[in-house]
This record gives structure tokens, sequence and C-alpha cells, in this order.
């Protein structure tokens, strides 16, 4: 049975500042355990291959553990999960990458080794022609029956619309973060990343209090890219963050998908690259999928969905309705004529998404379906 001080020992070997999951991987296999790497001696450390004398000076100096300890204590308070990579619960698709994370930090019921995981990412700036895939290709997944994970990042546009079609859906998914499982980023996301955690979760390779920085999200895409088969690439500019994954994918040796769009879309040049170059094979829908990852494909299921069958709304609800009724608005609009706090106001609107009687637009904006 691990105790607060083996793990405290974990997590402090991931703080030590300049050593990363590589390295920490060598000191641990030549020392032959993580508590023996604080215990060793600099020039015994030295003598390790890939780790030198500048590194094995970080290891013995650093003050990391009772960092460690502080956040034991977060992790114990909050019933979060900890996948070290020695572990048997460690996700076995993110362990055969080699610089995936030492140790990991989930809250939730997903199964990380589930029989097939996808990786859904695009763009920031998702139009109705990338949602609309993204919802056509997730209601596939679930209507065909089988056990499946979605993964993405909970960022705006394709991410979180991909997160929000599975739960309409009942597709299991799981939000990658750039920062500890304390805080939810975006902000106006929290009410989907609640929902996530009943199907689904959270996962992290920060800890508590990381503040939000822009190359920790470029880090987090190993993960997104790890955790899964393959790497669907929904929308994306000539450049940004669903490019980064697709070549951390490709780095894995897994399979990418790209949806092509037209060559004067900005938001479709990224995926036609990515074709064009043979950086990803072009899929139109799911059974292109499911055929290029040699998927056993049951018929699809004749399960109903309720988003449509709800008669019944409370008061607040119908003033949001009645509001959009009138046109557009973006979120701080509805707050400010509602009168409702910005929390209460996206959960509701979250809520009348699933129903199937409002849709997201960009911006954060909302229109009545």
């Amino acid at each position: 049975m691990e105790t607060p001080e083996n793990l405290a020992h974990k997590i402090a070997i991931s703080l030590i500042p300049g050593i990363g999951a590589i390295t920490a991987r060598n000191l641990i296999a030549y020392v032959g355990s993580v508590e023996g790497v604080f215990q060793e001696k600099e020039k015994n450390l030295m003598k390790i291959p890939g780790v030198g004398e500048v590194n094995a000076q970080k290891v013995v100096r650093q003050n990391v553990l009772e960092r460690a300890a502080k956040e034991v204590d977060y992790i114990l308070k909050n019933n979060i999960q900890t996948f070290f990579y020695l572990d048997e619960n460690y996700p076995t698709r993110l362990k055969n990458c080699s610089d995936a994370p030492i140790i990991l930090y989930f809250k939730g019921n997903a199964n990380l080794n589930e029989r097939r995981i996808i990786s859904i990412v695009g763009t920031r700036n998702a139009t109705n022609y990338g949602k609309e895939i993204c919802e056509e290709l997730i209601r596939s997944f679930s209507e065909r029956g089988y056990p499946i994970l979605v993964v993405s990042g909970l960022a705006y546009g394709i991410d979180v619309h991909a997160h929000k079609a599975c739960l309409k859906y009942n597709v299991p998914t799981v939000g990658v973060f750039a920062h500890g499982l304390d805080d939810i980023y975006p902000a106006l996301h929290a009410p989907i990343a609640a929902k996530m955690l009943e199907n689904g979760g959270l996962i992290s390779d920060f800890v508590s209090e990381t503040k939000i920085d822009r190359q920790n999200f470029l880090q987090r895409n190993r993960i997104i890219a790890g955790l899964a088969d393959a790497t669907v690439i929904i929308e994306s500019a000539e450049k940004g963050g669903a490019l980064v994954t697709a070549d951390i994918a490709n780095s894995y040796n897994r399979d990418v998908f790209a949806f092509p769009g037209r060559s004067s879309d900005p938001f479709s040049r990224g995926c036609n690259k990515l074709i064009k170059f043979n950086e990803a094979v072009l899929v139109e829908n799911a059974a292109d999928i499911e055929k290029a990852m040699n998927w056993d494909v049951k018929t699809p299921s004749t399960r109903i969905f309720q988003t449509s069958l709800f008669s019944e709304l409370i008061p607040e609800e119908q003033k949001l309705l009645d509001l959009l009724k009138a046109g557009d608005r973006f979120v701080d609009e509805i707050t400010m004529e509602t009168k409702m706090p910005m929390s209460k106001a996206s959960a509701m609107l979250l809520g009348l998404e699933f129903k199937g009687l409002v849709i997201s637009l960009p911006g954060k904006m909302y229109r009545l379906k």
C-alpha cells in the first residue's frame, strides 16, 4: 500500500526544475527507487548516462519535497487519483510514449485503457461546419454502441464542442488540462467540466496552483496525443495547437485523421495541409475512421436521445429562451440583461444546449436553435 511519503517522492521528482520525464526515468532506473534518487550522492548521479554534472546538481540542491507533501494533502482532500509511470494503473498507451509524464493527476470515472480511444482537437475559432462535423462524428460513435472514450483539451472551439457533444450523446469524455485540477480554464467551461466528472473525467500532469502559461498548453498536447489510438483534426488554421498535437501523434506512430475543407476557408487550411503532405488521412465520417482503425462495428443501435423531448422548462430557462428569441446574445449581455451570475447563466445555457434548444457560436455568443 502506498504511503503519503512515497507519493510525495513520486510528485517531488516531477517538480525538480530542469529535470524532464526522460531524465527522471533514467535517474530512477539507475538508482533503483524514487526515494533513492533524493538520497544519492552528487558524484554518483553524475555517472548516470544522460544526467551529467548540471542535472546532478539540480537533483541534490533541489528543495521540492515540502511542496510535494503539500500536494499530497490536496490530493487526499479532493479524491484525486494519481498514476505514476511505474504503476500498473498508468494509462498503457501513454506509457509507450518516451516523453510521457512521470505522474498524472485524475478526477472522474473514465477507463483510460478503454478499447477505443480517440482524441479530437481543432481550432478555437470553430465554424458551424466544424461543429456540425464534430457533433455528427460523436453521434455516430454513440449509435454504434461500442465502448469508446473521447479525449480533448476543453479549450474554446472544437475542443469544448467535442466534450459537449459527448455529454449530449452519452459518450465518456476526458479533458486534458494545462494546469492543476484546482482550476478550470477557461472559467466559462466550468459547468461542462463538472458534468464530465460524471461520465469521463479531467486529467493533468501539473500540480495544483500552477499558473496559466502558454508553454503548458503545448506540453499538455503530448498527453492528448499519447492517450489515444488516433487523433482527429476538425478544422485548423495553417498554424496552431491542433497541428502540434497532430505532429506529436505522428511522432508516436499513432494514426492521424483530418476532415478536409474548402481551400479558401482559413480554418480548413491546416487540415488540408496535413492531408496534402501525407501527415493525416482524409476522412469524412465515423465509418472512414472505423475502417482505417479496423474496428469491429455492430449495427447502429436505435438508442433514442431525449435532447428534443423536454417540454417543461423552469422559469429562468424560459427567461433565457425569451431573451434569445429577440436575437443572438453574447454571454456577457445575457448575464447583464437577466441579472444572473455568470456561473449560473453558463450552466443554464449549457443545459439548454443539451436539450437541443440553444446553440453556442464563436465568441461566447448564443443563438436560439
